[in-house]
């Protein structure tokens, strides 16, 4: 069990049959009155955010979230298959699941996979991944008066904005976090 006063950025929880990861919270005393948390927490499930306020007092089941380090194997349709590194099984998960910056994820990338009591609800790619630029415009000299940049594609399909001095066939590093270019690799 856990209490509202113990509240910390990350820590998840059980709250009416849900399970929920708090985002922000604040310890509020106020001149008169009781004290309480003011949180922001968010679905681990749905990533719905609520806010709400606490007394210091209540008390929640914790929630423990398994996280998993899996490889990428390959997709079929929909379906995105994960090896489980110590046991080598296969695990598909929907397409659904996986985040806006699964698509910087290549074949044979090691992935982190959140599960809560079995069932798969999230996968976190690396926060850094090397991808070599497929197609891009040359870069020009003399286009270097500002931050210029200009379209590239990564060899996973995703595309991202990139300085123009990148050319294709260039490895380059990329937050996907941010879906933003690095450096390069």
């Amino acid at each position: 069990m856990i209490s509202a006063g113990d509240f910390r950025n990350g820590v998840t929880f059980e709250m009416d049959g849900q399970v929920v990861q708090v985002v922000e919270f604040q310890h509020v005393k106020p001149g008169k009155g009781a004290a309480f948390v003011r949180t922001k927490f968010k679905n681990v499930i749905t990533g719905a955010v609520v806010e709400r306020s606490f007394n210091p007092t209540a008390k929640f089941p914790t929630a423990f979230v398994e996280r998993k380090s899996m490889q990428y194997s390959y997709n079929d349709g929909d379906l995105y298959y994960f090896m489980d590194m110590e046991t080598y099984e296969q695990v598909p998960i929907n397409a659904s699941i996986l985040g806006d910056n699964f698509k910087f994820v290549k074949e044979e990338m090691e992935c982190t996979v959140l599960s809560y009591k079995g069932s798969v609800f999230g996968v976190e790619p690396p926060f850094f991944v090397e991808l070599e630029v497929t197609e891009t415009d040359p870069g020009f000299k003399g286009d270097t008066a500002t931050n210029a940049t200009k379209p590239a594609v990564v060899e996973t399909g995703a595309e991202i904005k990139v300085p123009l001095f990148i050319e294709q066939g260039d490895k380059i590093k990329i937050d996907t976090r941010t879906g933003e270019y690095m450096e390069r690799a």
